[in-house]
C-alpha cells in the first residue's frame, strides 16, 4: 500500500459518523447492510450518511452493489487487512516478542 493510499484510508476513519459506521460494516460481513439501515442504526439522515458513504467508498474502505432497489454496502476486509499490515510494516525492527502479541490479538479475525 502506498502511503497516500494509507492516508486517505485513515482520513475517511478519522471522523465519528464514518468510524461507526465502517465498525457497524465490519460487524456484518459477509452479508452487509442498505444504506437506509446503517443510517437508522447510526442515528443520522440518509443524506448525511449518502455522504459519509462515499466518503469510505472513496477511500477503498467499502464497497457497494446494488441489490434491487437497495444499494448494499460491505466492508472491504481486503483493503482493511492491507492497511493494517501497512502500519505495522518494520514493527519493532522485527522483534517477535514485541509485535507477537499485536499480531496475535489480530491473528483471531483473520
Amino acid at each position: 500500500m502506498e502511503t497516500t493510499t494509507a492516508i486517505a484510508a485513515l482520513a475517511a476513519l478519522a471522523q465519528d459518523t464514518r468510524l461507526a459506521t465502517f465498525r457497524l460494516l465490519v460487524q456484518h460481513e459477509p452479508d452487509g447492510m442498505a444504506a437506509g439501515e446503517i443510517a437508522h442504526q447510526i442515528a443520522v439522515p440518509q443524506n448525511t450518511m449518502s455522504a459519509h458513504l462515499a466518503t469510505l467508498t472513496r477511500a477503498g474502505l467499502i464497497n457497494a452493489e446494488r441489490r434491487s432497489r437497495s444499494i448494499i454496502y460491505r466492508a472491504d476486509l481486503g483493503r482493511l487487512r492491507t492497511l493494517m499490515l501497512f502500519l505495522v510494516k518494520d514493527c519493532c525492527q522485527g522483534s517477535s516478542d514485541l509485535c507477537g502479541p499485536l499480531i496475535a490479538e489480530l491473528a483471531p479475525c483473520a
